[in-house]
């Protein structure tokens, strides 16, 4: 019989398909072979096995919201053990509820919470570590916790407010390719074969739609084919390093998008850092954190080469004016915040003021995406129709 089981080896979670005798057999297959369990169950008379990871797999949020339960519990006077054990009856999905469990127990065998997350790096990165870590070390793990789900969240409305704001544009675009595609392989065509009985001289719109239409005629396979090879090889390549770095850098070049995707990774970079310091965690580890959970390339290096300065005696806004691609706000509040000691209020305060300017280039950037989308979609269409309807006009006072 086939059962499907899922387990982590060397912090590194499996999904795999082994043939058994029972369950149990699996169950000590795994054992031996040094793996923790998550589930297992069989694969047999499952019409929508495949869909079992999707409909189990932890995700982002189920993480903010464990955090945020967390958090609220231990403000009100319960332990860590204690909210676990509540968190994992309650919890309706089994993977998670299983990670919850095993956290548990580790703490229950004398082991730190922070020590207990690191058994799950794919699930709690190092920042999240990190803060547990030194919260666990000045006794405000309930304190660290708030602001950890505090700062998930904002992590997560920022990152939507993104998305939401390029859901439509991106429909309408691929909307736009779809129609074209098919109006010049299978509309255009026969509507153009009615001028193939005139001799008169064409114009030159009308010849060059006869071309492209042509060419989507006759090789409308390839289009598709090479499209799709032409998105997966180039969706590869944006995984690698190199990719990712060229991606980054069209980004912050194109006028709208460059101040979205600037403001987003300061909001992010700022309020990180600010919790950070605020929590006890040094200035350099804080640093090496900030690279870690930077999504940009570029900010990336930005924050080594800072990271570089800092070590080597400099201060951090000393460090920051260096780097052209932070603001000067940035710079000169780093600097009063390092002077008055209070930098780690300060960072958050300009996170807040890089969250409202946040909000302002997403809508200023959609409200310029819309307009241009319609008049490229209105040009194409009216090339189209502009090309269809001269010769026909044509036509038309010849026999005047």
């Amino acid at each position: 019989m086939l059962y499907q089981y899922r387990a982590v080896k060397d912090n590194v979670v499996e999904e795999r398909t082994i043939e058994a005798e029972s369950e149990d057999e699996v169950v000590d297959y795994l054992r031996r072979h040094d793996y923790f369990l998550i589930h297992v169950r069989s694969s047999k008379g499952n019409a929508f096995g495949f869909l079992t990871p999707l409909l189990h797999r932890i995700t982002r949020r189920d993480i903010v919201d464990i955090t945020r339960q967390l958090s609220i519990m231990m403000v009100a006077g319960l332990t860590i053990v204690q909210g676990l054990d509540i968190l994992k009856k309650q919890q309706p999905k089994e993977d998670l509820r299983v990670v919850i469990d095993d956290i548990e127990k580790q703490i229950k065998a004398g082991n730190t919470f922070s020590f207990a997350l690191r058994r799950y790096p794919q699930y709690f990165s190092n920042l999240y570590i990190a803060l547990i870590k030194s919260g666990e070390a000045t006794g405000k793990l309930a304190e660290v916790l708030t602001k950890l789900s505090d700062n998930l969240e904002k992590e997560q409305e920022v990152k939507g407010r993104l998305k939401n704001a390029l859901i439509y544009p991106t429909i309408v675009i691929i909307a736009m390719f779809i129609v074209m595609f098919i109006m010049m392989t299978f509309v255009v065509p026969k509507m153009l074969d009615l001028y193939k009985e005139f001799n008169s001289q064409l114009p030159f719109t009308t010849r060059s739609l006869i071309f492209v239409s042509g060419i989507f005629v006759h090789y409308w396979p390839i289009i598709i084919i090479g499209t799709g090879v032409g998105t997966y090889f180039l969706l590869t390549y944006m995984r690698t390093k190199k990719g990712k770095r060229m991606f980054d850098k069209v980004m912050l070049s194109i006028p709208k998008v460059k101040t979205v995707v600037s403001i987003s990774a300061l909001v992010n970079s700022t309020r990180t850092l600010s919790i950070l310091i605020g929590s006890g965690v040094s200035i350099l580890e804080a640093l090496t954190i900030i690279v870690e959970t930077t999504d940009n390339i570029l900010y990336q290096e930005s924050f080594r080469r800072i990271y570089k300065e800092v070590e080597k005696g400099r201060s951090l806004g000393a460090a920051f004016s260096n780097e052209t691609i932070f603001p000067p706000i940035l710079v000169q509040m780093t600097v009063i915040g390092e002077n008055t000691g209070h930098l780690d209020e300060t960072l958050m305060r300009i996170s807040h003021y890089f969250e409202t300017e946040s909000e302002l280039a997403v809508k200023a950037m959609t409200t310029l995406i819309e307009p241009t989308i319609l008049v490229v979609l209105g040009v194409g269409v009216g090339f189209i129709v502009l090309s269809i309807i001269t010769p026909l006009y044509n036509l038309t006072s010849s026999f005047k």
